[in-house]
């Protein structure tokens, strides 16, 4: 019988349970997959702390994965049992089996890792909405961009740099700032000792920047406010840190009549026309080389509470999977 990570209540990792669960044969419009490779995001977190609130306990949490289609359901059609395929906005992925809607896998190409692709998926294609439709990035934009070590932020700069942009990147300790800077952040900030608001003001000869991408939150979202240009645009896509606390719209207009979007990759990938788009277009910059994956952790699916407290307690970098 398969395995899968189970949450019966929210709460710490410790909610994490590996269990076994009974899969089934795939219904209409469905195919069974033996998965292969896990994505570790910060929504799971989300999830499992009830931030977010949960499809019903228990639930299977996980957004992303790689896998082998198994099995078909009826009215399926254009795939076949034995292709490789992989998803990245999904929840129940911490499972060596599921069912799963053929409308939201993605083929994988030949020259693609499982191990790739399962770290790029919801990540790469959040990338791809934030820097190419949320505030599409030009060249010769300066933008900063928070957590700039972690699996978006290591794509990211590497995007942005590709497309011509200057990145001002936020990170925790100089091994991460090395590590942005090797992927393309023209400009680290120790956040722990230096003001970003005030160096961000040195970097731009005190003009500020057009965008703030913002995926931590409570800590870090009014300075954010300050480094933006009049007319710039926050973007808060995470809350690593916590929740914003609520606040008075009209200091937006006081800054600079200043734009602000909670945007996320649900609405951004909603079609399957702009799914389809999004992902090729990570796979296109993977082919070029312009970006590359960073997979600097591995953990076994059974052990997915360690890689949550690892993720949590800021120890990782790049992107980390789960092998199933």
């Amino acid at each position: 019988m398969a395995h899968a990570i189970r949450i019966h209540a929210t709460g710490g990792p410790e909610v994490l349970k590996w269990e076994e669960v009974e899969v089934g044969e795939p219904g209409e419009g469905e195919v069974r997959l033996r998965q292969s490779a896990v994505g570790l995001n910060f929504i799971d977190v989300y999830f499992r702390t009830g931030s977010y609130p949960s499809p019903g306990l228990p639930f299977i949490p996980g957004m992303e994965a790689v896998g082998v289609i198994e099995a078909i359901g009826p009215g399926v059609e254009g795939l076949s049992v034995g292709e490789r395929v992989a998803y990245g906005r999904n929840m129940g992925a911490y499972a060596e089996q599921r069912l799963i809607r053929a409308e939201a896998l993605i083929k994988v190409p030949e020259n693609l890792e499982d191990i790739q692709v399962a770290s790029v998926m919801l990540q790469g294609m959040t990338t791809e909405y934030l820097l190419q439709r949320t505030y599409p990035v030009q060249a010769g934009d300066t933008i900063l961009f928070h957590a700039a070590s972690g699996g978006v932020g290591l794509l990211a700069c590497q995007w942005a740099s590709a497309l011509g942009a200057t990145v001002i990147g936020t990170v925790g300790s100089e091994a991460k700032a090395a590590l942005a800077k090797a992927h393309g952040c023209a400009h680290t900030i120790l956040y722990t000792d230096e003001d970003f608001v005030a160096r961000v003001m040195q970097i731009t000869g005190g003009k500020g920047v057009p965008v703030v991408y913002d995926s931590v939150g409570r800590d870090t979202f009014m300075k954010s406010l300050d480094c933006l240009q009049p007319r710039g645009m926050l973007v808060s896509f995470g809350q690593s840190s916590g929740k914003v606390e609520p606040f008075d719209p009209g200091i937006l207009s006081a800054k600079g009549s200043l734009y602000l979007t909670r945007p996320t990759l649900m609405t951004y990938t909603a079609s399957r026309e702009d799914l389809v788009t999004s992902a090729n277009a990570v796979f296109a910059m993977l082919a070029t080389g312009a970006v590359k994956v960073n997979v600097n952790q591995t953990f076994a699916l059974a052990q997915a509470a360690d890689a949550h407290r690892a993720l949590e307690a800021r120890q990782t970098t790049g992107s980390t999977v789960l092998l199933a």
